[in-house]
């Protein structure tokens, strides 16, 4: 294989890694067995630390195709705890509000799921890296700063309901890029009258990328080694 040329690959990102970090060690990694100072390499389509799962990680001339490997459909396992929220949507931060989950039926879950399929707009996260004018989401929301995010026009080819175990629900997702599902999340508790927040997120699938294709964290070492 030749890294510095280009090369695509699949990779396992572990629990509390950003992406970036996951980035950072592939480079590392390559620039000492390759023995040079500079190595191009990035990722296509960014994980939250508290997601696990399939990253695409492109090196050389191949970090042309980020763009196109982005756009690709993604796939998603995810877990939802119903009857609270938290400011991020997820584990980041502490529930802020707890709602009652006693009228919420598995007829009812699936019945709402159904609502999310196809076309619809959702409003990101405030805790996310879209900008507002200029800054971070998150920088702001971390500070307190009161500010508003657009909704984006997004597809979600399908949702099954895997398991209801209340107050959880583990579904899975196929949707279009710019999907949040921590987003999903919050819109799911509020169609079914209560409250929602992610509790656990592994990404399964971008494009021809799947979880079976992908390189453990563990194995790198060898892995490049066997290769260069």
């Amino acid at each position: 294989m030749d890294f510095i040329e280009g090369e695509i690959l699949y990779i396992n990102k572990p629990l509390h890694w950003t992406s970036f970090r996951l980035v950072k060690v592939v480079r590392g990694k390559l620039r000492t067995l390759l023995n040079i100072k500079k190595l191009k390499v990035g990722h296509a389509g960014t994980l939250d630390p508290l997601a696990t799962g399939v990253m695409i990680v492109c090196t050389g001339r191949k970090t042309k195709e980020i763009e196109r490997l982005q756009a690709t459909v993604k796939e998603y396992t995810a877990t939802i705890r119903l009857g609270a929220t938290t400011p991020s949507f997820d584990l980041e931060t502490v529930v802020d509000a707890e709602y009652p989950v006693d009228h919420i039926t598995e007829e009812k879950v699936r019945e709402c799921l159904k609502k999310f399929v196809g076309e619809i707009q959702q409003i990101p996260p405030a805790f996310s890296a879209c900008k507002v004018n200029g800054r971070r989401a998150y920088e702001l929301a971390r500070n307190s700063e009161v500010f508003e995010l657009k909704p984006k026009l997004l597809v979600i080819d399908s949702i099954h309901l895997n398991n209801y175990d209340l107050p959880n629900i583990t579904i899975s997702i196929t949707c279009s890029k710019g999907t949040y599902i921590r987003a999903l999340a919050r819109d799911i508790g509020e169609c079914l009258n209560s409250g929602g927040h992610l509790i656990s997120l592994e990404r399964t699938r971008v494009g021809d990328a799947t979880l079976d294709k992908c390189l453990q964290i563990d194995d790198l070492d060898d892995f490049f080694k066997e290769n260069i």
